[in-house]
């Protein structure tokens, strides 16, 4: 997403250099893509440790892209807020365009050179499209709140983190007021009740500290 604010801290490149070696043992030898999803609670640091990972998989000779649930949503961030606040059963999966997301994953690991995705003008409030150059990478990352549910997955990352433990880096992100008043807070409930199941269908756990492990 285009304006968007991205603060890479400590806590995420300990978190990334915890996840960085199971791709590196999965890649290790093969030639093969993979495709890794990063969810979690608002606030808990998807973007900022996608980020991290990939500057640690640089490090390694590994190339990677980054695929932002944000620029999948169906409607731009001040819409989907107004759409919320209208009706908050619009909240969940429904407002992001998870199909697509997971046909441009799925057409990464099939070795596709480029792929023509969303892109959200934050400061806009649009959805334009831009051609990401894919061919060079052998790691995709997809990060985002529903992103566990992408079927194409090779591996899933979770951050344990709820959205009670996240409200100062949401605080430090600062993109908008209306996301920090009381109706957010509701949202952010829902949201925790609808991604809180999706923990077990993780490989690799983050947990409060941002300390990464494999799932037992």
């Amino acid at each position: 997403m285009r304006g968007d604010s991205i603060v890479i801290e400590p806590h995420h490149r300990r978190a990334a250099q915890g996840i960085a070696p199971f791709l590196h043992q999965a890649l290790d030898g093969t030639q093969h893509r993979i495709g890794v999803t990063i969810a979690g609670e608002s606030g808990s640091g998807k973007s900022e440790t996608a980020a991290a990972l990939a500057e640690i998989l640089a490090e390694y000779g590994i190339g990677s892209v980054i695929f932002q649930q944000d620029d999948y949503f169906v409607l731009p961030p001040k819409s989907n807020d107004r759409a919320r606040r209208d009706d908050v059963g619009w909240v969940g999966p429904k407002e992001v365009k998870l199909d697509l997301m997971d046909e441009h994953l799925r057409a990464f690991l099939e070795g596709a050179e480029a792929v023509e995705k969303p892109l959200v003008i934050y400061e806009d409030d649009s959805v334009t499209t831009e051609i990401m150059e894919i061919g060079g990478a052998r790691v995709a990352i997809a990060e985002g709140t529903y992103t566990t549910l992408l079927d194409s997955a090779t591996h899933r990352v979770f951050i344990d983190r709820d959205y009670t433990q996240t409200r100062k880096h949401r605080e430090k992100r600062n993109r908008d007021a209306s996301e920090l008043d009381s109706f957010i807070d509701q949202v952010l409930e829902i949201e925790h009740g609808i991604i809180s199941p999706h923990k077990a269908r993780a490989d690799i756990i983050v947990d409060a500290d941002y300390c990464a492990a494999r799932a037992s």
